[in-house]
């Protein structure tokens, strides 16, 4: 019996129907890309390298020489995403990996992020964008069954739910949008940037539409946020998509990016970000780029937030409830 005012924070907040579910889908996972010849790697959690991205913010440790002075010594990153390790590993002759493993970022925490989460990501050699995109349109049928996804254009989805060309208009433009149509926006906003008034407008009103009567795979993004993508076509787009159910984004895939003169320039770009944004910069050179160099084959890679699949498949509305331990437990 529990007693009057005992503190139970010892508790899961899941159930054990839930955790139960979760090791299901697991296993789900897994046997999916048994299925389909991938091999399931594993990478280090803390490596000196991180992705340098303007929007994603590493959790940093300090590995001492000597312990008894803990502040002193090598500075390594918590990674976001174990997509530089398996790039190595694809340029060192990996054709179909997977890993399924944690990954961490500082200031996520609320009903659809936790700090520290699960993520599925896998690459295969030599898939076109369009077999990356089916690749993760089945593995989400396989998890959900909730039937194959469509594909929509980032700019069939703002001309349709917005009113716009998101690769044409200005950021005045894109401004004047967000208030016609009621957008309530900060101080901070009224020198922003083409990027931040579309990511506004996505999160607003094209998102809340996406995967409804399907799954929906959000396809060919802005040039401008390419991250690690690669940019083809007239007028160029990102080939870069994401998997959206019920208006929750689940999925980031990329037909990647090869040229390492270019992540070069890319990465310096986010540092210049980052610093304006107040944030410190990241390291700009990394063993990916060393990879790269080496001779990174041509390939597409996804990751999937793996907590967020499960909070659809258990009808939840929180990451908390599918979670054994989340940050505010652990």
């Amino acid at each position: 019996m529990n007693e009057p005012g005992a503190n139970h924070d010892f508790l899961p907040t899941a159930s054990w129907d839930r955790l139960r579910l979760r090791a299901e889908l697991l296993a789900r996972c897994r046997a999916f890309f048994a299925q389909r010849g991938f091999l399931e790697v594993e990478t280090p959690l803390l490596s000196a390298d991180t992705v340098v991205d303007r929007h994603l913010d590493p959790l940093s440790v300090t590995l001492p020489r000597d312990v008894r002075e803990p502040d002193l010594g090598r500075t390594l990153y918590l990674q976001t995403s174990p997509e530089f390790g398996m790039k190595r590993l694809l340029a060192s002759g990996g054709e179909a990996i997977y890993q399924i493993t944690r990954a961490f970022r500082a200031g996520e925490a609320g009903p659809l992020h936790n700090p520290e989460f699960t993520i599925v990501e896998w690459y295969r050699r030599d898939d076109s964008y369009q077999t990356g995109m089916q690749l993760l349109s089945d593995l989400g049928e396989a998890l959900l069954g909730w039937g194959p996804a469509e594909q929509v254009t980032y700019g069939e989805a703002f001309r349709v739910h917005v009113g716009v060309d998101p690769h044409a208009a200005s950021a005045e433009e894109l401004a004047e949008l967000a208030r016609r149509w009621g957008i309530s926006v900060s101080e901070e906003f009224t020198a922003a940037d083409r990027d931040t008034w579309l990511n506004l407008l996505l999160s607003h009103l094209v998102e809340p539409h996406l995967g409804h009567a399907q799954p929906t795979i959000l396809c060919d993004y802005p040039a401008s946020q390419a991250a690690l993508a690669r940019v083809a076509g007239d007028p160029p787009v990102a080939e870069r998509f994401e998997l959206y159910v019920r208006g929750i984004e689940l999925a980031n895939g990329y037909h990647e990016l090869l040229d390492p003169a270019v992540l070069r320039q890319r990465n310096a770009e986010a540092n210049r970000q980052r610093t304006e944004d107040g944030k410190p910069p990241l390291p700009g050179e990394s063993r990916l780029l060393e990879a790269m160099q080496h001779g990174l084959p041509p390939a597409v890679g996804v990751a999937l937030g793996f907590d967020r699949v499960v909070m659809l498949a258990a009808g939840a509305s929180t990451l908390a409830e599918v979670m054994a331990f989340p940050i505010q437990r652990a």
